[in-house]
């Protein structure tokens, strides 16, 4: 017994061996071969981060697993991604292993998890899945050995994955998400059954016309497979569109020219509850509780040949009569339902597909709504006739179904109207094709939601139908301060929406009070969000808390508007008239006129919310403002010009600016870029509200900034990066002439250079007379420059008198002046010798411009004595900087 143990257990431990062993020995040659197989099979780049083989996961199975499998394409779609997956897995028997590389290795069971296929045909008909390299061979021993893989499959999966397909020319765009499908079956055998599941999310646009979008499909079928004659045969089959049942059965045989498919379909039963269920459930909840009556039935056959030039015949019919439906937690009921709807072709031709929607009604309460026509010609240029006529409380529809809506409308809607028009008219904007006339009209309608900040209302708008154009007679709107009325025309509705087309038209508009804060919204940015089946992303909108404007992209819109009042912030203007168009999402201002501060502003310009960052650009011209209201009011005068703050009186300028806004549509000022030209009509000077000029007042004894006179003064700015230069400009002080220039920061950071010419009369009669005795004559005339530097801050400013080049820039004016002095004497000199009076009068002359250096050969030279007597000139000056001032004239 110990002996046969000991044999078992030997055997096992063997076993174990060979299962550990055997990935290693054979996993190189798998790898090998799956790379050959693809390599004799597929044009496209095929990578796989990791190709591993177990004998335990499936045992008594061998699997091989394939990790981020991807399939780039080459040339047409070079470098696009065909199809993604982040784990291939096969399942073949062991035995299989052992077969040579030359042998085809057949595959039991493979699954895709998480997998993305996207597929695309051009508008040339080149499809990137045509990726399969054209057999050339004629043996059919060769034929075997080039396939690789053989198929004997009993069951598949593909989980938690997603397809694209997009066909540019047939303008077909399909997306399956959430894809879940799995079949078992015997792919052995030349006739089987197979046993499939399916659930997806499903997508569908047809044309630019979205049919289906996120739908939930569903799908159990058992298909008759009959893979000699290539026919696969419905046999029970039942599917859900949302929660609507379908039952069908029918064939599809694949011949070598063109498909054949015959199928039909209903739903198994006619109860009216059946319309509920096609509706998303997110907008039908609770459909088992609502209370119905009359029918809804669905009835349809496809059938003929799927080729190049055909497609099948349809015959599709959705009705009701006579139903109703109301849910147990609403008031109302939706009655009087009628449905006739047909999706025909009876010829095979897609030209020839057409729809019909014929007594399409329904009532609630009083309130009856009935729409009638036809779609024709729906793949080339579609002819749409229709015609609508009735009467909705818009606060009846939230009380007979259940929105689910963050919104509150309340409104009576009326509309008698038919239309006829084909799309090529629409797209090409030829609006004389289009046969319109009629009237819709909405009263007493009243609009609240999360995302704005009042209730909208609206007491009359009425749109009359002409043509292609709309005339809006009068519209009467509220919200929160605003009062807005117009009238005008809107000159594209159908292709509004019928199209992508934006919205066009042209309106007068007049307000008696317009506030800017009523229509900010709850500003959304997209958030990526990680599809891990797919390894793509989606982008879902995400409310950031902000309030922002912005301007809409489907708006195409001239408007001239009149506002006797126009809140804006902390602004109030007064009589603002121009035109405002909007297109593009850019704001573009006409001819703009308003009164402000006392004064008024002209301008031109744009504001564009296209990109994430708002922009603007602006001509203004503004005229007789008050200073200290303008500046006290607005950050972008303020940073131009901090020092008016301490200024009384009136200006006027030209600004011409161009930055990023903020959310709340004020200019970001470390943005600002632009130039202007400035002048001051009148102004008085207050330097306690300026740190700056309380400073410069300080220590400046002989001068009182009180009394400037800044009345005309005029200077040019330029503004970038946050900066204003300002270039010179001259201003008198009591009979001092100062100049003014440098820069400064939005961040009030400043750096100026202040140069003063003052008169030698201000220095008192002990200077003027020093420099009397040096220069030999009386010099009240004469002015000293002294130079300033501001830098700092305007709350916190350095001073710095530069009293080198001060006594730098005097001693020069002296020497200069005694130069020309003694040059002239020369000359006149040279004149009396000229004339004969060389010896008159020449002793004196020789006393009065001599100078004894002899008797004290120590005493200063003449520069040296000019230099002295600027030093003790300008320490005269500023001996007093710290006491009151006082008049230094001598008058």
């Amino acid at each position: 017994m110990k002996k046969a143990l000991k044999i078992v257990g030997i055997f096992v431990l063997v076993v174990l061996v060979i299962l550990i062993a055997a990935p290693l020995v054979f996993e190189t040659q798998i790898e090998n071969f799956v790379k050959k197989t693809i390599n004799n099979n597929v044009n496209a780049r095929v990578e796989s981060s990791d190709i591993d083989l177990s004998l335990f996961r499936s045992f008594p199975q061998a699997t091989v697993v394939l990790s981020d499998v991807s399939v780039i394409n080459n040339e047409p779609f070079e470098g696009d991604t065909l199809a993604l997956s982040e784990e291939v897995l096969l399942e073949m028997s062991i035995g299989e292993l052992f077969k040579g590389s030359d042998e085809p290795k057949s595959i039991d069971e493979f699954r895709f998890n998480n997998a993305f296929v996207n597929i695309k045909v051009d508008s040339l008909g080149n499809a990137n899945y045509d990726i399969a390299i054209e057999d050339t061979t004629t043996t059919a021993s060769t034929d075997t050995a080039s396939t690789g893989f053989s198929l004997d499959l009993e069951h598949y999966e593909i989980n938690n994955s997603r397809l694209k397909y997009a066909d540019e020319g047939a303008k077909i765009f399909l997306d399956v998400e959430e894809l879940n499908h799995q079949g078992t079956g015997d792919f052995s055998l030349d006739q089987s059954e197979l046993d499939t599941e399916t659930s997806a999310l499903v997508s569908f646009e047809l044309d630019s016309v979205n049919y289906l979008s996120r739908n939930t499909v569903a799908l159990d079928a058992v298909i008759q497979m009959d893979l000699e004659e290539m026919k696969y045969s419905f046999l029970e089959n039942q599917a859900l569109i949302n929660q609507l049942p379908l039952t069908f059965d029918g064939y599809v045989d694949v011949n070598d020219d063109n498909n054949e498919i015959n199928l039909t379909f209903k739903t198994p039963s006619s109860e009216f509850k059946n319309f509920l269920q096609v509706i998303p459930e997110t907008y039908a909840k609770n459909i088992e509780e609502v209370q119905t009556s009359g029918d809804f039935i669905v009835n349809g056959k496809i059938n003929g040949i799927v080729d190049e030039e055909h497609i099948p015949m349809m015959d599709i019919q959705v009705s009701s009569s006579n139903a109703s439906f109301k849910y147990p937690d609403l008031p109302k009921a939706v009655q009087d339902i009628n449905l006739d709807l047909k999706v025909l072709n009876e010829t095979g031709l897609v030209d020839d597909t057409y729809i019909t929607f014929d007594n399409v009604s329904f009532r609630i309460d009083e309130d009856r709504f009935a729409a009638n026509g036809s779609v024709r010609n729906l793949m080339e240029n579609m002819l749409i006739n229709m015609t609508v006529d009735g009467t909705i409380n818009l606060a009846n529809i939230e009380q007979a179904y259940p929105l689910n809506m963050d919104l509150d409308l309340n409104g009576i809607l009326t509309a008698d109207l038919t239309a006829s028009f084909d799309m090529n008219s629409i797209e090409n904007e030829q609006y004389q094709n289009v046969n319109s006339k009629g009237t819709a009209s909405i009263r007493n309608f009243r609009y609240k939601s999360p995302e704005i900040p009042n209730e909208v209302q609206i007491a009359n708008a009425q749109m009359n139908f002409n043509q292609g154009t709309v005339r809006v007679p009068e519209l009467k709107l509220t919200t929160g301060q605003t009062d807005i009325t117009a009238s005008g025309n809107i000159e594209n509705l159908m292709g509004f929406l019928f199209t992508d087309q934006v919205l066009k038209g042209n309106f007068q508009v007049n307000s008696n009070t317009f506030a800017i804060s009523d229509f900010k919204v709850a500003e959304t940015e997209e958030t990526a969000t990680e599809e891990v089946e797919t390894t793509s992303e989606e982008n879902t909108p995400a409310t950031t808390g902000e309030e922002a404007i912005k301007i809409p992209s489907f708006l195409d819109v001239e408007l001239g508007f009149k506002a006797n009042r126009v809140l804006y912030d902390d602004l109030e203007l007064r009589n603002a008239t121009g035109t405002l168009i909007l297109r593009d999402e850019t704001a573009t201002l006409q001819n703009v006129t308003t009164n402000i501060f006392g004064g008024s502003i002209a301008l031109n310009g744009n504001v564009s919310t296209k990109n994430p960052t708002p922009t603007f650009q602006m001509d203004l011209n503004l005229n007789k403002l008050n200073i200290a209201q303008s500046f006290n009011q607005m950050d972008l005068l303020q940073g131009l010009a901090p020092i008016a703050n301490a200024l009384e009186g009136e200006l006027q300028t030209n600004l011409n600016l161009r930055g990023n806004l903020n959310n709340d549509f004020t200019p970001d000022l470390s943005t600002l870029a632009g130039t202007a030209l400035a002048q001051i009509l009148t102004a008085e000077v207050d330097p306690a509200k300026m740190p700056l000029l309380a400073r410069l007042d300080q220590q400046l004894s002989f001068i009182d900034l009180n009394d400037i006179n800044l009345d005309n003064l005029k200077t040019n700015l330029t503004f970038d990066n946050g900066m204003v230069e300002i270039e010179p400009f001259n201003f008198d002080v009591k009979g001092i002439n100062v100049q003014v220039g440098g820069s400064h920061g939005f961040d009030m950071n400043m750096n100026y250079n202040v140069k003063l010419d003052v008169p030698a009369r201000y220095l008192g009669s002990e200077v003027g007379g020093a420099l009397g005795q040096l220069s030999g004559e009386n010099i009240q005339n004469m002015t000293v420059a002294l130079p300033i530097d501001l830098t700092g801050s305007f709350s916190n400013p350095q001073v710095n008198l530069n009293m080198q080049q001060a006594i730098t820039n005097l001693t020069q004016k002296v020497a200069q002046n005694q130069k020309e002095k003694l040059q002239q004497k020369g000359i006149d000199a040279i004149n009396d010798i000229l004339t004969g009076k060389r010896n008159q009068g020449r002793e004196n002359t020789q006393d009065s411009t001599k100078v004894d250096t002899t008797a004290n050969p120590a005493a200063p030279k003449p520069e040296k004595q000019v230099e002295q007597a600027a030093k003790n000139i300008l320490g005269g000056i500023l001996k007093n900087a710290q006491t009151k001032k006082k008049d230094t004239t001598g008058s």
